[in-house]
């Protein structure tokens, strides 16, 4: 991110004259000092909205169409409505709201071809990169007893989530206070946007994902983090590079994450046919989720009381252990008899993606995200992502003979919908599409589409041909690996852009010349986090609703830099032996 830039862009909001009602002539006389209607969406006003630092950016932040009396009090009686009526018409409120929406125009990121460097990076200085993820790492667990996470808001919102979204949120989410945030957030995006206070909150960047800027992250720990850092300490182990000690604090390490993966994360819930299933949780029970005080204090205010478990973090969490060689009994539950009950049958439960979001894809055959607890919530309502049905897959196949997938007709076939979708996902270039994504980036399912074929590669050949006889892993490996060579290593990176496709390139198999872009990238910024890590924090996954929220930190960054590097060292070793 460019400092000047922002800085720039935070004086013209600050000296900008105003002309046009604001975010707060529209809503401080709806929201502040009153005592009847929802609590919660005035709480939500004060503490997100109105708070001293958006509002000295935001305070001449006007609307011209406001000046208009009817379009201004077609916005404050949707205010009032959403406060005070005791079962809101959530379609009528979010019109005058989406009108707005429809004036703001953003765009994903273009990165600008760049030249492919020739020349490969030495492997010593590969070497040295991954101790120092994996360093990044080790000394973090010693430090802090876990290896954070965090989260940041971008208020502008994301790119794809227009006026159809919005209101397909509105009346598909579940929570009142979810639907406060996204209405109000939604308000206040249109008002960022079309104003100089884009400049502060949306600055440019280099490469795809994008950087998380470092004074509003919010440090958290889950069990879906904690899977794919198991992962990342796994791959150091299998390089060889790490110490004695540092092998056996690495252990310790996946040991504990491990535990909390499937112990202290577990939570057991019932299918609609009454079947009990132990599952895991997006967030444990406090304090397991490691949260500050101060967003301790704020995170009901903003709408985020309840949640509920969801089917990656399961698919993820069960995949980690199975990778650790765990032995506790969940293992044994044939999970993908539950995945079965939250799979779409079009036409027939169609109604499971409460939220479409991404309705350019065929849900067909997909799973839906989130999963009903025991008091039978789900406040986010219910999409579906195509990254987390790869995660499905994967898991699936990791524990495909002690499932029995293979000898049973049912679960044979739920494992060849989801394959099925899948093909009619990368046949129509879906995959490539950030639209068709609710919770990722098409890098990263290219990334992902890696560990599931190599999960799949490793079944024996008859259970390869019962699950695909049609040869979709082949196709979908083709249609990834062209992207990631032809698009995403031939364009301006940053390093987890480049870390996502050495995870791709490594696992499908790719050529090693086309390892090269990216290993560059990774080692000419190799100590740019500063003082934070090795590396920056950028976007690993994100939520559209309530407005943009990213996840990622300096410490994923480290986990999939150093899964990348492991599996392009390994390519550069198997062609030093060949030559």
């Amino acid at each position: 991110m460019d400092m000047l830039t922002m800085a720039g862009a935070a004086v013209r909001a600050l000296t900008a004259r105003k002309q046009a009602p604001s975010l707060y002539d529209v809503c401080d006389p709806v929201f502040l000092g009153r005592k009847h209607g929802d609590p919660h969406i005035a709480k939500f006003y004060k503490t997100a909205l109105a708070n001293p630092a958006l509002r000295l950016l935001l305070r001449k932040a006007g609307l011209p169409e406001l000046t208009d009396p009817v379009r201004f009090r077609a916005v404050r009686d949707a205010l009032i409505a959403a406060r005070d009526a005791n079962d809101p018409d959530w379609a009528a409120i979010g019109r005058p709201i989406a009108d707005l929406l429809d004036t703001v125009t953003l765009q994903h990121p273009r990165p600008r071809p760049i030249p492919a460097p020739t020349q490969m990076p030495r492997l010593a200085d590969v070497d040295s990169a991954i101790r120092a993820a994996s360093d990044h790492l080790l000394r973090s667990w010693e430090r802090h007893g876990f290896i954070p996470t965090y989260a940041a808001f971008n208020l502008i919102g994301d790119p794809d989530f227009d006026s159809r979204a919005f209101l397909a949120a509105l009346t598909g989410l579940n929570a009142r206070s979810y639907k406060n945030s996204t209405l109000l957030f939604n308000l206040a995006r249109v008002f960022i946007a079309r104003s100089p206070v884009a400049g502060v909150i949306n600055p440019p960047w280099r490469g795809i994902a994008e950087p998380m800027w470092e004074p509003v992250q919010i440090r958290h720990r889950s069990a879906y983090y904690d899977a794919f850092y198991i992962e990342a300490l796994l791959s150091f182990i299998e390089t060889g590079l790490g110490t004695p000690e540092d092998v056996r604090i690495a252990r310790r390490i996946i040991a504990d994450m491990t535990e909390f993966c499937i112990k202290t994360s577990r939570e057991r819930v019932r299918t609609a046919d009454g079947e009990a299933f132990d599952v895991i949780t997006a967030l444990a029970p406090p304090p397991h989720p490691r949260f500050s005080r101060f967003f301790t204090h704020i995170k009901r205010d903003l709408g985020f009381g309840v949640y509920v478990p969801d089917c990656d973090t399961t698919a993820c969490s069960i995949s980690a252990a199975t990778q650790a060689n765990s032995t506790d009994p969940i293992l044994d539950q044939p999970l993908i008899d539950f995945y079965a009950s939250y799979q779409v049958r079009a036409g027939a439960n169609a109604p499971l993606v409460t939220v479409p979001l991404n309705d350019n894809v065929d849900y067909d055959g997909g799973i839906v995200t989130w999963i009903d607890n025991v008091a039978g919530e789900r406040p986010f309502g219910n999409d579906l992502d195509p990254t987390l049905n790869l995660d499905v897959l994967e898991v699936s196949f990791r524990n495909c003979a002690r499932w029995k997938i293979i000898e049973t007709p049912s679960r044979l076939e739920t494992v060849r919908r989801i394959v099925d979708f899948h093909r009619r996902l990368v046949a129509s270039g879906g995959f490539a599409d950030p639209k068709s994504h609710v919770y990722y980036l098409p890098e990263l399912y290219c990334a992902y589409f890696g560990r599931c074929y190599v999960a799949f590669r490793a079944l024996d050949e008859t259970a390869r041909r019962a699950i695909d006889p049609d040869g979709v892993f082949e196709f979908i490996r083709g249609q990834v690996l062209a992207y990631v060579q032809d698009e995403l290593v031939a364009r301006e990176m940053n390093v987890f852009d480049a870390a996502l496709a050495l995870i791709a390139l490594g696992h499908l198999d790719a050529e090693l010349m086309h390892f090269t872009p990216a290993l560059h990238c990774i080692l000419n910024h190799l100590g740019e986090g500063g003082r934070r890590g090795p590396f920056k924090a950028y976007e690993w996954n994100k939520m559209k609703t309530p407005t943009r929220i990213l996840v990622g930190g300096p410490h994923v960054t480290s986990a999939f830099v150093l899964m990348g590097l492991a599996l392009a060292r390994r390519a550069m070793l198997r062609s030093q032996h060949r030559g």
